[in-house]
C-alpha cells in the first residue's frame, strides 16, 4: 500500500519517514499511524525500534488479530464494533514490512529486491546452491507482498515460486502455468508437480521478461546501524537494557562503589555527605527525589555533562561485557527514552543527552579497540 511520508529533525538533521496505519490494543482497538524512520526509530504511542516492535506485536499491543465484537475507535472521528474481522497481515509479516521500509528509506535493498538479485544470479548460474538461496530469499519476503514482487499481476509470483521450487516439489497455485501447459501438467493431489518442463517454463519467463523490477543499488560509502531505543522498566530487548543508568552495574569512583550510574550521579550532585550516603544506599527509582532534599553542588548545571560522561566511561571500563553490548549497536542512534528529565532523554522537546553521551563513549571504545 502507498504510505504517506513524514520526517523529524534530530540535532538539525532531517530524518525521513513514512506513516503506516495499525491497530493499537489499549482496552479498545485504536486505529492510528505508526511512524517509521530511516534511522530505525519507530513511533507508535511511544518510541521504540525493531526489537521493541517485535515485543509489542508478540504482546498483542499492536494488533494483527481482531476479536469479533471488539470495539474500534478513531479518535474524534468514529467508533464501531467488529462483526467478522479479518486481518491481512500477520505479526511476523508486519515486522518484515517495517524492516523493508527502513531499508528502502536508506536506499538499501529490500527483501523483494534481494530476492530479485537471487533470481538474477540463479538464472545465470543454474547452480543448486543458488536455487536454494533464491528459495530462502523468496520466503524472507513478507507473505502479503510476494505477489507484487514481479510487478506482473497476470503471472503474479508464480514464475518466481516455480523457479525457486525443487524438482518434485508441488505448487498449490499454478493457474498461470496451466494456461500454456495444461495438457502436460503433472499433478499430485490437485497440486502441480514441478518437473524439468515446469522449471524451463519459469526460465523462459525470465528470459522473455528479464527480471522485472530488478535494479542493482550502488553501494554507499557508509552504512547506518538501526536506532536503539532504551526504554525504562521491563525491557522488551534485555540485551540492550544494560546500557541504561539504573541497570545494576556497580561503578567505583574515588574508592566508593555505587550500585548504578544513577546512584553515583545523584550522590555526587550534593554537598551533604550524609545525604550522599543515603542516596548511595537508596532505591534507584527514588535517588533523584532523595538528592533533591539537600543542597546542590555549586555550578552543578555547568559540570553535569562532564560528570555523566566520566561515569559512563567508568561503567563500561569496569564492565567489559556491557561495553560489548554498547559496541554491538554499531553506529546507530541511541534514544534514551523514559528519562526523568527531557534534558537527559527523548520526547517532544528532549535533548537526549544520555543517548548522545553513550554514542560518544561507544566511539571512544571503538577507537581504543582499533588502537587509536
Amino acid at each position: 500500500m502507498p504510505l504517506d511520508r513524514t520526517y523529524r529533525v534530530v540535532d538539525g538533521e532531517r530524518i525521513e519517514g513514512v506513516l503506516r496505519p495499525v491497530f493499537v490494543r489499549n482496552g479498545d482497538y485504536y486505529l492510528t499511524n505508526m511512524a517509521i524512520f530511516a534511522d530505525g526509530a519507530i513511533d507508535c504511542w511511544g518510541w521504540t525500534d525493531l526489537d521493541g516492535l517485535r515485543g509489542k506485536l508478540e504482546s498483542g499491543w499492536i494488533a494483527t488479530e481482531l476479536e469479533p465484537g471488539g470495539r474500534a475507535s478513531v479518535h474524534h472521528l468514529a467508533a464501531w464494533r467488529f462483526t467478522e474481522p479479518a486481518m491481512a497481515v500477520s505479526a511476523e509479516d508486519l515486522l518484515g514490512e517495517v524492516a523493508d521500509v527502513i531499508e528502502e528509506l536508506n536506499g538499501r535493498p529490500t527483501s523483494a529486491e534481494r530476492c530479485l538479485e537471487a533470481v538474477y544470479r540463479y538464472v545465470e548460474t543454474r547452480r543448486e546452491e543458488d536455487r536454494l538461496a533464491l528459495k530462502a530469499a523468496y520466503e524472507a519476503i513478507p507473505s502479503h507482498q510476494r505477489v507484487y514482487v514481479l510487478g506482473d499481476m497476470d503471472h503474479r509470483d508464480v514464475p518466481l515460486r516455480l523457479l525457486a521450487a525443487g524438482i518434485g516439489d508441488v505448487c498449490d497455485d499454478y493457474t498461470t502455468y496451466e494456461l500454456e501447459y495444461a495438457d502436460d501438467a503433472v499433478t499430485r493431489d490437485g497440486h502441480l508437480v514441478v518437473t524439468e518442463q515446469v522449471r524451463q517454463w519459469a526460465l523462459d519467463y525470465f528470459a522473455e521478461y528479464g527480471v522485472p523490477g530488478f535494479r542493482r543499488r550502488e553501494p554507499r560509502d557508509t552504512t547506518t546501524s538501526p536506532t536503539v531505543v532504551l526504554n525504562y522498566g521491563r525491557p522488551m530487548y534485555p540485551e540492550s537494557h544494560g546500557l541504561r543508568n539504573e541497570f545494576p552495574a556497580p561503578v567505583t569512583v574515588d574508592g566508593t562503589t555505587y550500585p548504578t550510574v544513577e546512584h553515583a550521579y545523584w550522590a555526587l550532585s550534593t554537598t551533604d555527605e550524609a545525604l550522599a550516603e543515603r542516596v548511595r544506599a537508596g532505591d534507584s527509582a527514588a535517588v533523584r527525589d532523595l538528592a533533591a532534599e539537600g543542597p546542590r553542588r555549586p555550578g552543578w548545571d555547568d559540570v553535569r555533562l562532564a560528570v555523566m560522561t566520566e561515569l559512563l566511561r567508568t561503567k563500561f571500563d569496569q564492565h567489559p561485557d556491557l561495553a560489548d553490548v554498547l559496541l554491538a549497536t554499531g553506529d546507530g542512534r541511541i534514544h534514551y527514552a523514559s528519562a526523568p528529565s527531557p534534558f537527559w532523554g527523548t520526547g517532544e522537546e528532549g535533548r537526549n543527552w544520555i543517548g548522545r553521551l553513550l554514542e560518544l563513549v561507544r566511539s571512544e571504545l571503538q577507537a581504543r579497540r582499533h588502537g587509536l
